[in-house]
Order: C-alpha cells, then sequence, then structure tokens
C-alpha cells in the first residue's frame, strides 16, 4: 500500500500546482480563449484528484466524502481530453477554425458519458450495467482517446513553421509529457484497470505522482525557477549549434527584406519552407525566424507566405485584364498547390471568398 502521507501530500501538489498554473495562464492572457479552456480543463483535473481522495483504500485520515458531487465530477474528468484536444487547437493552430465534426463528437460524448454517469450513480450497488451500455461506454472512451490523438497532431503540425521559440519549446513539452500523461491515464483508467484507479491502490498513486511530477514542473519552468527559463536555456544550446556566421551573410531591415522577398516574389514558390528560404536570403534559419517575428510581426511562417500571398492574388483579381482568368490559374500562380487552402486562407484574411472580392472590385472599379 502506498505510504498514506506521501500520497495525500503529492494530492495537494497537484491540485495547488494545476491552480496556480490556471491563474498565471488566466492572469497573463484573460481575452485569450486557450487560456479560459485551460483553466476549465485545470479545474477538471482537480476534480479528477479529488475524486480520487474519496477511495476506500485511502486512510480514513486523507479521506474525503464528495459522494453529493460525483455526478458533476464524472462529467468534468470525462471532458479532459476533448479540452486537451481543443485548448492544443487554439494554441497551435491559429487562423484556423475548429472542425464542426470534432466539436460536435466532442458534445456528444460529453452528453453521452453524462448520460451512463447519471445511470450508474442511480443504479443499486452491485448491478451490472446491460451489454449495450458497456458496449458504448468502451466506444466513448475510444473516443477520448482519438481526442488526445488530434491534439498531439495539432501541436506535431506546423512545428517548422512556428516563429516563436517559446512556443516550438511548448510543442514538445505537450507532445511529450502533457499528451503522453493524458494518454496513459485515460488509457490505463479505461481499459487496464478493472473499476479505475480508485479501486486501485498502488496504481493511483503512481497517476498522482506523475501528475503532481508533471504539474510541479509546469509551474517552475513558468515562474522561470532560478531566473533561467526552459526556453531560454534550450534556444541558448540550439544557437551554439548553429554554424560561424560568416561577414558574407545577409542582414536585412524591412525595406531590403521586402525588396527581396516581396519583390523578387520568392513567396510564389510552391511548397517554400522556411528553411529554403534562409538558403535563399543565405542567412541562417534561426535568425531568420527571430527577423520575422520580431520585425515583421507574424508568429507562423506560413501566416506571412498567406499575407504576401493573398495579396498578390488580390491585385490579379482586381485587375479587369484578369476577368476571364479561373481562380484557380490566379492560386497556383502565387504559390498554392490546390485551390482549398487558398479559399480558406484568402476568406480568412479578406472576409470573403475570391469569386465574391473578384466581383466587388470589378463592380467598384
Amino acid at each position: 500500500m502506498p505510504n498514506p502521507l506521501l500520497l495525500f501530500t503529492a494530492q495537494i501538489v497537484a491540485i495547488l500546482s494545476v491552480l496556480l498554473l490556471a491563474a498565471g495562464y488566466i492572469k497573463t492572457d484573460p481575452k485569450a480563449s486557450s487560456a479560459r479552456v485551460f483553466a476549465v480543463m485545470a479545474v477538471f483535473v482537480v476534480f479528477y484528484l479529488l475524486n480520487g481522495m474519496t477511495a476506500l483504500h485511502i486512510d480514513p485520515n486523507f479521506r474525503i466524502d464528495l459522494s453529493f458531487w460525483q455526478l458533476p465530477i464524472s462529467i468534468g474528468t470525462n471532458s479532459v481530453s476533448g479540452l486537451f484536444m481543443l485548448y492544443c487547437f487554439l494554441i497551435f493552430q491559429e487562423q484556423a477554425k475548429f472542425p464542426f465534426a470534432l466539436a460536435a463528437a466532442f458534445a456528444m460524448q460529453v452528453f453521452l458519458d453524462s448520460m451512463l454517469s447519471f445511470l450508474t450513480l442511480s443504479s443499486q450497488p452491485g448491478d451490472a450495467p446491460s451489454d449495450s451500455l458497456a458496449l458504448l461506454g468502451s466506444a466513448l472512451d475510444v473516443l477520448q482517446l482519438v481526442f488526445v490523438g488530434f491534439a498531439i497532431y495539432w501541436t506535431l503540425k506546423g512545428w517548422r513553421a512556428d516563429l516563436v521559440d517559446d512556443r516550438r519549446v511548448l510543442r514538445w513539452f505537450i507532445i511529450s509529457v502533457q499528451g503522453t500523461l493524458i494518454f496513459a491515464v485515460v488509457f490505463v483508467e479505461n481499459f487496464l484497470l478493472v473499476g479505475g484507479s480508485s479501486s486501485n491502490a498502488t496504481e493511483q498513486a503512481v497517476i498522482v505522482y506523475a501528475i503532481a511530477l508533471l504539474t510541479l514542473g509546469m509551474l517552475l519552468v513558468a515562474l522561470r525557477f532560478d531566473f533561467v527559463s526552459l526556453s531560454y536555456v534550450i534556444r541558448r544550446v540550439a544557437e551554439m549549434t548553429e554554424e560561424p556566421v560568416a561577414d558574407s551573410v545577409a542582414t536585412f531591415d524591412v525595406n531590403s527584406f521586402n525588396k527581396a522577398f516581396k519583390d523578387g516574389q520568392l513567396y510564389r514558390e510552391a511548397g517554400l519552407t522556411i528553411s529554403m528560404l534562409a538558403k535563399k536570403l543565405n542567412m541562417p534559419e534561426y535568425r531568420l525566424r527571430a527577423f520575422i517575428h520580431k520585425q515583421l510581426g507574424f508568429r507562423n511562417f506560413n501566416a506571412m507566405l498567406h499575407q504576401y500571398r493573398i495579396e498578390d492574388a488580390s491585385t490579379a483579381l482586381s485587375d479587369k485584364a484578369n476577368l476571364n482568368l479561373p481562380v484557380l490559374t490566379i492560386a497556383l500562380s502565387v504559390g498554392y498547390q490546390s485551390i482549398t487552402p487558398f479559399n480558406n486562407a484568402f476568406r480568412e484574411i479578406k472576409g470573403v471568398t475570391p469569386s465574391e472580392y473578384r466581383k466587388r472590385s470589378q463592380a467598384g472599379g
């Protein structure tokens, strides 16, 4: 049996760390949707930890009674995977709309899990769920794992194009620690442990210790423990591995960059990446990242490409000489490889479709 005092201490450390992280995130960026989602997710993680303190194997001196709150606790803990998916999307997939199908799947999962929890809590002790309800429960558990999978996918997607060093570090931290832990907890809870962790003392202790270590580590990083942030250390190591910068390496201000990149129409090259652009401009990739982020104000390389390409396409669509030129041809000419990403980026930046923009421009001209 785990040491009762050590387990209780780990639970308190985890709860306080989670709440402090949420409070810090909200204080730093109170208007950000990602901050609010993280705060809700943090509260539900606390629900999960508190629920673990109600188990029969917990020492009576540390056991709490939350029987009246079991339904909201169950709803909250079953929502963590979906909220984690939403959080990663908001952080790492800027300028994109959350897929409607996944939003509907998340809402359905929460609703059905709530119904199952209500039926379970309303049933008599010892009553076994029907085969159909057990099958539904397993399907919903698999859906939670799918949500975590999407969260990890969105965290990985676009890593090379991310220009913010701290967020690049955050991506790997989320993938290697948060995503893995949440996936493991959901998998272990729903598929390996009969009755969940609350019925398995040793397994529950391992999960609580892991959460405590993770959240405390995140808190120390967020507080820039010893005045040195994790991102700064990693960034310095990465920069030290770069080859010495030769005297011939180009330096840019905004005007000279635009002359090379915009006037030279480098953005029109299909499949252009930041490493390819760095070679064309004869400068180290890390310097180019810093320049685009700090001098041009873009947080993502693809966002910069979209801006230049859409402005070019807008000029072409407004030109009466191109009235009969297909939109697809214009999209391909400015660097897009298909019509869908072009339409999505155009609507995001201009607020209308390319065809509608052309119609308004021609009418106004």
